[in-house]
């Protein structure tokens, strides 16, 4: 067996899955790739780690450059390192990927080696065909995303203070893709500990009784959890 000696060229990426709910769906942030590999291709944004930069300053960077979002107001937090041999041409290269979840993002400006940055439902996402090893980092970030929303409070990242409980349980059933009993989700909500503050206002609509607003607890960890069916 060979000893690493140094010599062999050795890159790190990071890469990002970053999730928002829009027009009552999920949608994954996309780039259209301005150069090669994978010229004009789909991926996830993101790139090369800097000398003078730690993961998390890079993959905020990279964000940024390659979309216009600002990555510091966005649930962020490390996924997994991918490095299977031959996963990128030029070099080979271990990347470090970041989960992001933030409520309803604006529109991205494409930057630096992006020719073009979009907002794509994940349903096309999961078969369009991304650069890279990216399909597999979607499908280990959405696998990732619906667990945490049953053992953390970070659905509330998806929701613009103050919000209704409403949007919350919406939420919960556009990440997982099923109807959930209003009352009953209620009543676990309300049940955990420290997952949602009520603010004491209520938001009226244009039909039926006024909602009450809610803002995010201190609690990180939801006890007891939100099982899926």
């Amino acid at each position: 067996m060979s000893k690493y000696d140094g010599t062999a060229p050795v890159a790190v990426t990071v890469d990002l899955v970053i999730f928002t709910l829009r027009r009552s769906a999920l949608h994954l942030l996309l780039i259209e790739r301005g150069k090669g590999p994978f010229l004009g291709e789909l991926a996830l944004p993101g790139g090369f780690v800097r000398d003078d930069e730690d993961l998390r300053q890079a993959a905020l960077r990279e964000l940024g450059e390659e979309t216009g979002v600002d990555g510091t107001r966005l649930h962020l937090e490390q996924l997994r390192t991918f490095g299977t041999p031959g996963r990128d041409p030029r070099v080979r290269t271990f990347t470090v990927a970041y989960l992001a979840l933030g409520p309803d993002l604006p529109n991205p400006v494409a930057g630096t080696d992006a020719a073009h940055a979009r907002w794509m439902p994940v349903q096309d996402a999961l078969t369009c065909g991304l650069a890279f090893d990216h399909a597999a980092i979607l499908q280990e970030g959405l696998h990732r995303a619906r667990a945490k929303l049953e053992y953390t409070t970070v659905a509330a990242a998806f929701c613009q203070e103050p919000f209704t409980l409403a949007e919350l349980r919406h939420v919960y059933e556009v990440v997982w893709d099923l109807d959930l009993d209003p009352s009953n989700f209620r009543r676990k909500v309300l049940k955990a500990d420290d997952f949602v503050i009520p603010t004491g206002e209520y938001r009226a609509p244009e039909v039926g009784r006024p909602a009450e607003l809610y803002r995010r607890g201190r609690a990180e960890m939801l006890f007891p959890p939100m099982v899926r069916a």
